[in-house]
């Protein structure tokens, strides 16, 4: 699992101070780790790959109190959320990459600062991660409508529940795909949008979900950095329970559902927009239905994972308590309207982001 967290001085303002933690941060043999962003007001923790939930969430705690001790030495705070509540100018990491990024993309990568989440599957082959690909793409939009942590940007009220899903489309290749069908197929397509020459590399297929170059892995990468670590726990369950579902299917020979891509980016535009406060296309139907019933027809599908990891009480109470707040989006709104200050909202992050976590056996000391 990667976490994007943002970095805030003691005004609750965006501040780069990202390389001198780095350079701070000293090696780690056995444990999460932090690297650079492409904008020096952020840093990405990453977890161990982990068999259990409760030993997944000890790993997210412990990465956010290790970005955050870093900060602390300078005067900082690291929070998870998905964009910055108060008027920021980012400062782009010093890398080549990231040079060559700015001179080709301009505002788009001088200015985009999200913090988004990553979750990581193990998989046995290429072939077994596209046959994912083409199965859980159906059900991202939920996903996003679940972790939507980004009401506010640069001081004001978006509207949406999830901004960062419209700030990060800017990018030219972030979104949905259509159905793959075979290894060969996705490779076509990988090849076919790298050699257009709009974007550098495999690197830059910024997509909802994909078989990751680095890791023998599926990487979904849909959702907002979750305010609560709880919630990036139960997230994490549901996205490995919807790996283990799909394969079950493929083996099965059980096709994938034909929904053009183009309307997997309304439901995830609506979802962004409305979060678990709205409606949105249900995931089997491709109806209006609220949010409730679209979560619910969630956790039905994966519910027989969710059971075989040990994982199904904790994505229900995780479920439930979105629900009654609203998520991250829900809470941050809720601090603002008790004084009508963007400051409130920061604060709130920093109590989240690093309260200990309690939840019925998965104890956060």
């Amino acid at each position: 699992m990667e976490e994007e967290l943002l970095l805030v001085d003691a005004r609750g303002v965006a501040s780069p101070v990202a390389p001198l933690l780095l350079a701070e941060a000293a090696p780690v043999i056995d444990g999460p780790t932090v690297s650079a962003e492409i904008q020096q007001e952020m840093i990405e923790t990453q977890t161990r790959p982990q068999l259990l939930t409760s030993e997944l969430l000890l790993d997210i705690v412990a990465a956010r109190e290790l970005a955050d001790g870093l900060a602390q030495r300078h005067g900082a705070r690291a929070i998870a959320v998905a964009m910055s509540p108060m008027r920021l100018r980012p400062h782009v990491t010093e890398d080549p990459r990231y040079a060559t990024m700015i001179e080709r993309y301009g505002l788009t990568a001088r200015g985009t600062l999200v913090c988004g989440f990553h979750v990581h599957v193990g998989i046995d082959s290429r072939e077994e991660g596209v046959a994912v690909l083409d199965r859980i793409r159906t059900w991202l939009p939920t996903l996003l409508a679940l972790s939507a942590n980004s009401p506010y940007f640069g001081g004001a009220d978006t509207g949406h529940a999830s901004y960062r899903f419209v700030a990060w489309h800017q990018w030219q290749s972030a979104g949905p795909t259509d159905v793959f069908g075979s290894v060969e197929a996705y490779d076509r397509f990988e090849r076919f949008l790298v050699d257009t020459g709009v974007i550098l590399d495999t690197g830059m297929l910024y997509l909802d979900a994909r078989v990751s170059r680095k890791h023998p892995t599926v990487e979904v990468r849909v959702a907002d950095v979750c305010l609560d670590a709880r919630d990036a726990a139960m997230i994490a369950a549901i996205v490995r329970a919807l790996v283990e579902t799909a394969i079950t299917e493929w083996r099965a020979g059980i096709a994938p559902a034909a929904v053009p891509s183009a309307a997997l980016r309304l439901a995830e535009w609506q979802a962004a927009l409305t979060g678990v406060t709205g409606s949105l296309p249900h995931p089997v139907t491709w109806r209006e239905a609220s949010a409730v019933d679209a979560v619910q027809a969630l956790v039905a599908h994966t519910s027989a994972a969710l059971e075989a990891n040990g994982d199904l009480e904790l994505v229900r109470r995780g479920v439930e308590r979105v629900h009654e707040s609203g998520g991250g989006a829900g809470r941050q709104r809720a601090a603002f309207a008790r004084r009508g200050r963007m400051r409130d909202v920061v604060d709130l992050a920093v109590t989240a982001t690093h309260e200990q976590s309690e939840d019925d056996g998965l104890v956060v000391a």
